[in-house]
């Protein structure tokens, strides 16, 4: 008999083998897995998620550092940090925003724009980071706060440092800050780990130091509760103050040559012809950099931007001028240098002159009579520039003109700056389609037609010609850049036929000479001295006869707005013209003329004649810079600057 049921029993029980086999090894693989990943989770991956809870533990609050300090040559402050108080909101501490908004408003006059304004800005980011209400507040409204803090849960009142602008002579030049923009967050990568609230450089010095004089952010960190509240004070950064720069700029020369300018659309620029130091870049008018800084107000932008003599504009680096006669010493230049024409080379100047039946007119209606090149530009004949033009060509001047600054960008980093107008063949065809006409080159001759230049520009340009012909980069900030122009042009005058001692060689092996023979200079530079100092010269009635303070310069006007037949013929002055159709006054110089120191450009924008409105400028701020020099040395001697 066979016994079915023995069968059953031993395969059930290879069934229940497999089963506890399968579910054995499935228990092992779980929990190797789970084993596995609490070695990974407290081992491996143990810095992050300490990280983690430490960021869940503790909340960091950034704080702004105070910015660096701008002073003058002679260490008087230009911008600086003043003590402010300001008023924080921290919306996680407070219950209820809008009761809190209804007391501010009550104890601030928060308008409801202002209070609207904050809610959205408190909606888009974490509630434990604090907003600013007020970054400027008054002491009263600063001290109703505090009487009132009990009430006001979640406000802080802060004690800050905000940017302070003591004299408005020097806005354009130095800038301002203001609060940082979308734009400026693009533009800067720094700005990313930076505060919110801080104030950024916008303009001038501000803007070109911005990532160095801004400083380091600080930090305060805080423990806090499951509920993001701070429970105590872990640590505290405060960060690093920005650098300090010192300028070459002397405060009280900007300030006098600003009152020089009041009322006036003007420009003025002074530079050290050796190392290109500039003593003083006055624009006007100027504006209060100051509102800037926490917000400025509808009404003043409004009139800021309104006015038709443009406070705004830095014109000094960013007004663009067709030189004028001033560009006749480059022409002058040019055709020495070139050997395309005599020095000695007399022309009669009958007032006008012919060019395929185009008239080109002198500005002297009866003419100069017969004019050398010395004469010509003593008396700044347009006849005989217009002659000497037409054979140099302006493939040829604009070469000399850019070698000498024109044309181009002359400071580091201003972004306000503009490298204007340097006409010539190749230009013209690529920018405005056309081939060139001789009668430009006439225009070009004295300044006219295409030509645009900026005040500084014209100003480096004089400084290369008064130092003998050599090139030097116009700073604003003091630097330990070796420069030994002036020791070296000193021997070389003192000891024409000697060599050149090794340490003078050494130290001047970089300099770059403009001129293909210096006699060229020399000449341009007594033509000048003409022009100022002989009678007939267009700057006579301006010279000084002290030797400390005479000085050598040319003339210029730039016509805006073309003279008319009848106007010519009744011989309009500029005085009766309107304002707006009046020419732009130039004068460029440099100082003493027995040892040159200093140049100086001036623009005046319809001013109507360099003789009559830009030459006086320049006689009063050029004796005030000679006038401070021996304390300028005073200063190079103490602290062992090279000059």
């Amino acid at each position: 008999m066979i016994n079915f049921g023995s069968g059953n029993t031993v395969i059930k029980s290879k069934l229940i083998s497999r089963r506890m086999f399968i579910l054995t090894a499935a228990k092992t693989i779980v929990f190797c897995g789970i084993f596995g990943r609490l070695v990974s989770l407290q081992i491996n991956e143990a810095t992050k998620y300490k990280t983690l809870s430490d960021k869940n533990r503790f909340r960091e609050w950034k704080l702004a550092p105070q910015r660096g300090i701008i002073r003058d040559y002679f260490d008087k402050e230009i911008a600086s940090n003043e003590k402010v108080y300001q008023l924080h909101i921290t919306p996680e501490n407070s219950p209820n925003l809008e009761t809190l908004f209804f007391r501010l408003k009550t104890i601030l006059n928060l308008t409801d724009k202002r209070i609207f304004y904050l809610k959205r800005k408190i909606a888009k980011q974490k509630p434990w980071e604090p907003i600013i209400v007020s970054d400027n507040l008054t002491w009263s409204e600063f001290s109703r706060i505090n009487l009132f803090l009990h009430e006001l849960p979640g406000v802080e009142p802060i004690v800050s440092v905000a940017r302070q602008y003591p004299d408005q002579s020097t806005a354009h030049l130095v800038g301002y800050v203001s609060q940082v923009s979308q734009k400026d967050l693009q533009n800067k990568q720094y700005l990313k780990d930076m505060s919110v609230g801080i104030a950024v450089g916008k303009t001038g010095l501000e803007n070109k130091l911005d990532k160095d004089i801004i400083g380091k952010v600080g930090f305060q960190r805080y423990e806090v509760n499951a509920f993001g509240k701070r429970i105590k004070q872990i640590q505290v950064d405060p960060g690093e103050s920005g650098k300090n720069y010192r300028t070459t700029l002397d405060l009280d020369v900007q300030k006098y040559t600003s009152e020089i300018l009041e009322e006036k659309a003007a420009s003025v620029c002074v530079m050290d012809i050796y190392n290109g130091d500039i003593i003083t870049m006055a624009s006007s008018p100027s504006f209060d950099p100051n509102s800037f800084v926490h917000g400025i107000d509808k009404t003043y932008w409004k009139e800021l931007i309104s006015n038709e003599k443009k406070p705004l504009n830095n014109k000094a680096i960013a007004g663009l001028y067709p030189p004028g006669s001033t560009i006749k010493i480059i022409v002058a230049l040019s055709a020495l240098e070139n050997d395309v024409w005599n020095p000695k080379r007399y022309l009669n100047c009958s007032g006008v002159t012919e060019l395929y039946g185009e008239k080109f007119h002198c500005w002297k209606k009866k003419g100069h009579g017969p004019m050398n090149m010395r004469s010509a530009i003593q008396r700044s004949c347009d006849v005989y520039f217009y002659e000497v033009a037409r054979l140099l060509g302006v493939d040829r001047l604009s070469e000399t003109a850019k070698k000498f600054g024109l044309g181009k960008k002359v400071l580091d980093g201003f972004i306000e700056e503009r490298a204007g107008v340097v006409p010539s063949t190749a230009w013209k065809r690529k920018f405005i389609g056309k081939n060139w006409y001789l009668g430009e080159t006439l225009h070009s001759g004295i300044g006219q037609g295409y030509f645009q230049s900026t005040p500084l520009q014209l100003c480096l340009m004089t400084a290369q010609i008064a130092n003998g012909g050599f090139e030097i980069k116009p700073r604003v900030l003091v630097n330990n850049n070796k420069n030994n122009l002036r020791n070296y042009i000193k021997f070389k005058n003192e000891n024409p036929n000697e060599p050149l001692p090794i340490d003078m060689l050494v130290s001047n092996f970089d300099l770059k000479p403009l001129f293909r023979n210096q006699e060229n200079i020399n000449f341009v530079k007594d033509a000048m001295f003409a022009a100022t100092n002989e009678a007939g010269g267009t700057s006579f009635r301006s010279r000084y006869n002290d030797q400390k303070f005479m000085f050598a310069g040319k003339t210029g006007s730039s016509q805006i707005k073309r003279f008319t037949e009848l106007q010519r013929e009744l011989e309009i002055k500029q005085k009766d013209i309107e304002y707006k159709d009046r020419d732009h006054a130039l004068f460029v110089a440099f100082a003493p003329y027995s040892d040159p120191k200093y140049a100086i450009s001036v623009v005046v924008e319809h001013g109507g004649t360099g003789s009559g409105s830009a030459a006086p400028i320049a006689k009063k701020v050029i004796k005030k810079v000679l006038e401070r020099d021996q304390l300028r040395e005073n200063v190079k001697n103490l602290t062992g600057e090279e000059i």
